[in-house]
């Protein structure tokens, strides 16, 4: 399990991470979701030991990492942005090198064939790292994380560089890697998260603004009485009509759909059905409604509204 407590980090007057605190439990996929300059990758250094934090802690089956670095870093398995490989080295030679820089005490040849068949490069095996592609050197950076099967995973962009295939096939792979370990997986992309964890945090500005399992975010941030309206015409002729409807409680442009036409969200008060006031008066207004849905806004609608710094009414 991992344990995050009022985790700080600031460099000067710049602060990259804000207090965050939450906890990764045995055998889930946890994803950090965030745009770039969130302070995802500077979180994931700070748990994994890598840099110091200004203040808080992190705790890792129940050994703080800063007071016990060599013990606790024993238990994690860390895939940076950018793998730190040995690009003038083999393959295989670089994962015994690594098997035996972490001193994993395991049969060394079994278990080194055994990661590069979990993450496919086996055939690749006895080449030189820099003239493999890209998406393969991920992949063997991957491989280093899981040499002595540490029970925690820190993957941090893991997919970057892979074609499709292959981030389908990684995706699988992290998945089946939470069954056993407590994986944490950053990405800042919507549909590599949602597609492969079983919760997500979502940092903005080096704070956490969500925390809740993928299925449940968009309701767990969201009202419960709500529009979604895609609305051809003026954003100001659209919030200045939608405004002054009875019951209406609040009203958010999401993004823009083209040109002409923008999406919101409409949260009214409960029990009151506010729908046909909404398209008498957009109608009166000169304004189109091309497309209205009730319920939950999705989850990319969700995260765009979490990360935005306007649009709100």
């Amino acid at each position: 399990m991992v344990e995050v407590k009022n985790l700080t980090k600031r460099y000067g007057k710049l602060t990259a991470v804000d207090g965050i605190s939450f906890t990764a439990n045995e055998g889930e996929v946890l994803g950090f979701l965030g745009p770039n300059g969130a302070g995802k990758s500077t979180t994931m250094n700070m748990i994994t030991g890598y840099i110091s934090s200004t203040s808080g802690t992190v705790t890792i089956d129940g050994e703080e990492i800063l007071r016990n670095p060599k013990a606790v870093k024993k238990n994690i398995g860390y895939l940076p942005e950018i793998p730190p490989l040995y690009v003038d080295m083999t393959v295989r030679k670089y994962l015994e090198f690594m098997f035996d820089l972490k001193k994993v005490r395991l049969p060394k040849r079994e278990h080194v064939e055994e990661v590069m068949r979990l993450v496919k490069i086996t055939d690749v095996k006895e080449r030189i790292i820099k003239h493999l592609s890209k998406g393969y050197r991920q992949r063997v950076g991957l491989a280093q994380a899981l040499l002595g099967n540490p029970p925690v995973l820190i993957l941090d962009e893991p997919t970057v560089g892979l074609d499709p295939k292959q981030i389908i096939e990684i995706r699988k792979l992290i998945k089946s890697l939470g069954k056993k370990h407590t994986v944490i997986f950053s990405s800042h992309v919507l549909s590599e998260v949602s597609a492969t964890c079983d919760r997500i945090i979502v940092i903005s500005g080096g704070k956490i603004v969500a925390d809740a399992k993928t299925d449940e975010l968009s309701s767990s941030i969201s009202g419960d009485e709500k529009l979604s309206l895609d609305v051809e015409g003026s954003v100001s002729t659209v919030l200045d009509t939608l405004k002054v409807i009875p019951n209406v409680l609040k009203i958010r442009k999401i993004r823009e759909v083209s040109d002409t036409t923008a999406r919101y969200i409409v949260e009214y008060k409960k029990d009151k059905d506010v729908r046909r006031d909404v398209f008498r008066s957009l109608a009166n207004a000169g304004c189109v409604i091309l497309n209205m849905q009730s319920g939950n806004e999705t989850l990319e609608d969700s995260f765009l509204r979490l990360v935005a710094e306007d649009g709100e009414v």
